[in-house]
């Protein structure tokens, strides 16, 4: 295990909306992880972040504490751009550069850089509880394969309502897909990002005993942790190929990433989504320890030769 120098890791959670001492229940037990390590762990009203309130959101944070991480739920990048101008006028900085955090964490932003490991995709920019008329998702879906497809935004679907709200069986269906569509932006109300992202639907395969979905852990290039996705009721994983994913990681050029793959009928494994680190979910089996070391190992050990490209260091 590499040697870690958390004493100068700083990371900023979410804090308890009703505590504004305390880390978010959902963050508290890495926070306290962090800081049995020697990390820092500072919070951030998150609801003031979501309300255009940087200053108040990040009120808490010294003056002067330099390079930061922040680990808590999903910002808009705008908010988030906003949330990085605030610590900037107190002398701090978030680690990952808001161009880098919506390049990760927006679908248009790294779709084309994972072109041929993922499903083919089109979207529309569009704006909350705006629906795209039904010439544009025509349009939209003429760009995919025959066959069904998968409606999300550009950070989000809604799987848990599949057949209302996500899942299209026939995109030569036009009422079918408006039909989709609109509830998809229905139910994301206001918080639909960015636009209307249709996915060609490909079939995966819950290999034995595992997770049918895994999620590697990227940290400057390097893939550091795989874990179960958050959503799955096994933490076992099975060893995904990752060469391919890897050279897409570089080229991406962020510095924490998370990729979501699942195996496709075919034996592929296959790119399902692309985040940044910060605002992903861990499993709540996954071992914490390994977890926060992401964040406090130093990076030129990060940049080493790793011994397993599945496993952490």
């Amino acid at each position: 295990m590499p040697t870690t120098t958390a004493t100068t890791t700083t990371v900023l959670y979410c804090r308890d909306p009703l505590n504004e001492r305390r880390a978010d229940a959902h963050f508290a037990a890495e926070a306290r992880r962090l800081r049995a390590v020697g990390g820092t762990a500072l919070l951030v009203d998150h609801d003031a972040l979501l309300a255009g309130d940087p200053e108040r959101a990040v009120a808490r944070v010294p003056e002067r504490t330099g390079a930061v991480w922040y680990r808590g739920w999903m910002l808009p990048a705008r908010r988030y751009a906003e949330m990085d101008a605030a610590l900037r006028r107190r002398g701090a900085e978030l680690v990952v550069t808001p161009e880098a955090y919506r390049r990760a964490h927006e679908l248009p932003g790294w779709y084309g850089t994972f072109a041929g490991l993922t499903p083919l995709s089109g979207w529309l920019p569009t704006a909350p509880r705006e629906v795209p008329d039904p010439q544009r998702l025509a349009a939209l879906a003429a760009g995919l394969p025959p066959g069904s497809a998968v409606v999300k935004d550009y950070v989000k679907s809604r799987k848990h309502e599949w057949a209302e709200a996500c899942y299209v069986p026939d995109l030569a269906d036009p009422a079918a897909l408006h039909r989709v569509v609109a509830r998809f932006v229905e139910l994301q109300d206001e918080f639909l990002a960015g636009g209307v992202v249709l996915r060609a639907f490909e079939t995966f395969v819950a290999p034995q005993a595992a997770a049918a979905e895994v999620r590697v852990w990227w940290r400057d290039g390097v893939p550091r942790m795989v874990t179960a996705h958050p959503d799955s009721a096994v933490a076992e994983v099975p060893e995904p190929d990752l060469e391919p994913v890897r050279a897409a990681v570089e080229a991406l050029g962020c510095p924490f990433v998370t990729t979501d793959l699942a195996l496709r009928a075919d034996g592929a494994w296959r790119v399902v989504e692309v985040g940044d680190g910060q605002v992903s979910d861990v499993h709540p089996e996954a071992d914490l320890t390994a977890f926060v070391q992401l964040l406090t190992t130093d990076q030129a050990l990060l940049r080493a030769p790793s011994t397993s490209g599945t496993t952490p260091a």
